[in-house]
């Protein structure tokens, strides 16, 4: 029943362009369709303090925070290791994932690969059915590989655990643009001001100019200033979308 998140990206391989990105894309969508009001996204090198100081902020400031990245078998995996630091936790091997990592590569376990069962003293192991290795949680914090397909997997297979009051959207599009309606959206926004009401150019579309969203938690609020806002903007509306007005 979580309000709000961060998530933190972390990967040398992101911010080099060596990697793209698909971790915001997928959590942007995923935590919008939960309720979830993802307020900040972070993109971080494989560095321990800098991982620690970007981890401990984003717990205290959100109810729930993703990381992904960081959690092979590689020298540069340490987000293990800056979570720890985060909380001022020792890293310690974990007996349970060392024997599902020993029981998945009989005779071939590294010393490498069993630092995959090194995780921040406290942690607790998530174990839903769907999936073969643990999520790690540390206090709120819930760390997923950087693999965007695994960590999607992961995520999905916990998703209904974050589930918390829905977001009411209704979107307006309109054939004037913002220097046109700029005081009439004002107005309505005074008016509403528990709801969120956006504007947003279009210069290579046809069909309308600006789009304009009206969304909050309360369904009655968002279609009463939908309908304020229909009003106001009848001279130039070319469509409506959402659970709206009339």
């Amino acid at each position: 029943m979580s309000a709000t998140a961060g998530l933190i990206v972390i990967g040398n391989e992101v911010l080099s362009g060596k990697v793209v990105d698909e971790h915001t894309p997928f959590f942007v969508r995923e935590l919008r369709d939960l309720g979830v009001e993802l307020k900040k996204v972070s993109m971080i090198p494989d560095d321990v303090d800098t991982i620690g100081r970007e981890v401990a902020a984003f717990s205290a400031a959100f109810d729930v925070v993703f990381t992904t990245g960081g959690v092979g078998p590689t020298h540069d995996d340490v987000t293990m290791e800056g979570v720890a630091r985060a909380f001022g936790v020792p890293v310690v091997r974990n007996r349970e994932i060392e024997v599902l990592l020993v029981s998945h590569s009989p005779g071939e376990t590294t010393g490498a690969q069993l630092r995959m069962a090194d995780i921040p003293e406290g942690a607790t192991l998530l174990k839903p059915d769907s999936i073969v290795f643990p999520i790690i949680v540390v206090r709120n914090v819930y760390v997923l590989p950087g693999v965007p397909s695994t960590a999607r997997r992961k995520f999905l297979a916990i998703r209904e655990r974050f589930r918390g009051q829905a977001f009411s959207l209704v979107v307006l599009y309109l054939s004037k643009g913002e220097s046109a309606i700029a005081e009439r959206l004002a107005k309505t926004a005074r008016e509403y001001p528990d709801v969120a009401i956006g504007s947003y150019p279009r210069y290579d579309d046809v069909e309308y100019k600006v789009k304009v969203t009206v969304e909050s938690r309360n369904a009655d609020r968002t279609r009463a200033a939908a309908t304020a806002l229909e009003t106001l903007l009848e001279d130039s509306i070319v469509r409506i979308e959402g659970p709206g007005p009339g």
